[in-house]
C-alpha cells in the first residue's frame, strides 16, 4: 500500500514538472468551477434518487445539496491550484451531513455509496471537459490522468473522514438518546407488536387514548448546542396551553428534529384552532407541524403521518410559517402533490396559466379568486372576508381568469387546488419557471 502511495506521489509529480500539463489542469478546472453550480446540482438530484433514504425529507435532501457543493467545490479549487491532499481540511457541510445521517439511522453504507457515485458522475464531467481542450490527444491523457488521481485521492481522503465522523455520531447518538424508548415508539410506528403495558411503564404515555401526533423542529439558521432541551420545553408548554390530560410523548429524531404526540380527552377539541394564541409565547425558533386527533394505535400512528406531510410543505416552503396542521385547508391533497414535484409544476401551469406567476400581483389575485372559488361564487361573501368592497372583489376575480387566460368550468376544482398549491408552496415552486403565455403564430 505504502509503496502504491509512493508510486502515485511519483507519477503526479512527473506530470506537474510538465508546466503545459500543470496550465492545462488549472484552466480545466476553472471551466469546470465556472458550472459548478450545474454540476453540483445534477449530482445531488443524481445520489438522491439513486439512493435509498438520501431523499427522507427536504432537510436532508438540503443538507445533502451542501455537502455535495462543499466537496466539488473543493476538488476544483485544489486542482486549479495544485493543493496536495493532505493539507485539506474537510467541509463543515460534509462532516455535518455524515452526523445527521448516523442520527437518523441512515447507514453507513449510503453515505460510502454516495461518495463512490459522485466520484464516477465527477469524472464523467472531467472527462468530458477535457475532451473539450483544444490540445493534442497525449496531452488531453495526461491532464486525465492527472485529475482522476487527485479527484480518487480526495474521495478516499473525505470517505475515510466522513466515516469515522458517522460511526462516533452514531455510537454516542444510541448512548444519550434514550434508545429503549425510543426503539418501543419506533416499532409502534412499524406496527410492530408492542406490550401496550410495557409500553406505556416505558414512557408514561396512554396508547388507547386520543392523540394529536406532531413534528417539532427549529431553523437552520439557529441551530446551538440544546435544541432537544428547547424543543422538549416547547413541547412541554404546548401541552400544558392545551390542557393535556398527561404529558406529551417526546422523542429525539436528529439534533434539530423530533417527534411527539399529545394525548387529547374525546370532549377536546383539535388543537390547530387555537394555534395562534398557543404560540405567541413559543420560542420563536421552534417550528411544529400537526396530524389530526386520532384513537388508540391507528390514531397514533396515522396522525404521525400526518404531521409528517404537513412538516414537508413547511419545509420546502422554507419555514414561512411557525406551524402548520394537515387539517388546514389544503394541506393533505398538496402534501400528496410533493410526491412529484415536476409534474405538480407542470399540472399547476397548465391550470393556472401566468396566473401562477411568483409576482406579488399575481399573488394578490390568486387570493382574491381563492376566497370567491371558497365562498362558492359569492362576491358579497368573499368581500367580507377579505374586508374589500363587493366590486374590487369582483374587479380583481375578472383580472384573476384574464390573466389565466379562460374562465372557470368543469375545471373548478383543479382551479381551486392549484391555488392551495401556489399558497403552500409559494416561490419555491415557480421560482425557477416563467408561466406559459398566450400562445401566438409561429412553427
Amino acid at each position: 500500500m505504502a509503496s502504491r502511495t509512493h508510486n502515485d506521489i511519483t507519477a503526479m509529480n512527473e506530470l506537474l514538472d510538465d508546466p503545459t500539463v500543470r496550465e492545462m489542469v488549472s484552466h480545466t478546472a476553472r471551466m469546470l468551477n465556472n458550472r459548478q453550480p450545474e454540476i453540483t446540482r445534477a449530482m445531488a438530484d443524481l445520489l438522491a434518487h439513486h439512493i435509498e433514504r438520501l431523499d427522507d425529507d427536504p432537510e436532508i435532501v438540503a443538507m445533502l445539496d451542501a455537502s455535495v457543493e462543499g466537496n466539488v467545490k473543493t476538488i476544483f479549487h485544489v486542482l486549479a491550484n495544485h493543493i496536495p491532499i493532505d493539507r485539506l481540511e474537510p467541509t463543515t457541510a460534509a462532516v455535518e451531513y455524515a452526523r445527521r445521517l448516523a442520527q437518523r439511522g441512515i447507514p453507513a453504507s449510503s453515505l460510502a455509496r454516495a461518495y463512490h457515485m459522485g466520484q464516477e458522475d465527477l469524472m464523467s464531467v472531467v472527462f468530458a471537459e477535457v475532451q473539450r481542450l483544444e490540445q493534442p490527444d497525449d496531452l488531453k491523457l495526461k491532464v486525465l490522468q492527472y485529475m482522476s488521481r487527485v479527484i480518487y485521492q480526495y474521495i478516499d481522503w473525505i470517505s475515510l473522514y466522513v466515516a469515522h465522523e458517522y460511526d462516533v455520531e452514531r455510537k454516542l447518538w444510541i448512548s444519550t438518546r434514550g434508545s429503549i424508548h425510543s426503539s418501543m415508539i419506533h416499532k409502534v410506528l412499524a406496527a410492530v407488536h408492542v406490550d401496550t403495558t410495557a409500553f406505556e411503564v416505558e414512557t408514561g404515555y396512554r396508547l388507547g387514548a386520543h392523540h394529536v401526533g406532531a413534528v417539532v423542529w427549529t431553523s437552520p439558521a439557529t441551530v446551538v448546542s440544546d435544541e432537544l432541551v428547547i424543543l422538549d420545553g416547547f413541547v412541554r408548554s404546548l401541552g400544558s396551553f392545551y390542557q393535556c390530560p398527561s404529558p406529551p410523548l417526546f422523542t429525539a429524531v436528529d439534533a434539530t428534529t423530533a417527534w411527539a404526540w399529545f394525548p387529547r380527552t374525546n370532549r377536546q377539541g383539535p388543537m390547530e384552532t387555537n394555534f395562534v394564541e398557543a404560540l405567541k409565547h413559543a420560542d420563536e425558533r421552534c417550528h411544529i407541524a400537526i396530524g389530526t386527533k386520532g384513537v388508540g394505535l391507528s390514531g397514533f400512528r396515522r396522525s404521525h403521518e400526518q404531521a409528517l406531510y404537513a412538516q414537508r410543505i413547511a419545509l420546502f416552503a422554507k419555514n414561512r410559517t411557525t406551524a402548520l396542521s394537515f387539517a388546514d385547508a389544503g394541506v393533505g391533497v398538496v402534501s400528496l402533490l410533493l410526491a412529484d414535484l415536476d409534474a405538480t409544476r407542470e399540472w399547476v401551469l397548465e391550470t393556472l396559466g401566468p396566473l401562477s406567476a411568483s409576482t406579488e400581483k399575481a399573488e394578490q389575485l390568486r387570493g382574491t379568486l381563492h376566497s370567491y372559488l371558497r365562498a362558492d361564487g359569492n362576491f358579497t361573501a368573499a368581500a367580507a372576508e377579505l374586508n374589500l368592497h363587493r366590486n374590487s372583489v369582483k374587479y380583481r376575480v375578472n383580472k384573476a381568469l384574464e390573466l389565466r387566460g379562460r374562465p372557470i368550468g368543469v375545471d373548478r376544482t383543479d382551479i381551486s387546488v392549484a391555488l392551495h398549491a401556489c399558497r403552500l408552496l409559494y416561490k419555491p415552486l415557480f421560482v425557477d419557471l416563467v408561466p406559459p403565455g398566450p400562445k401566438t403564430g409561429g412553427v
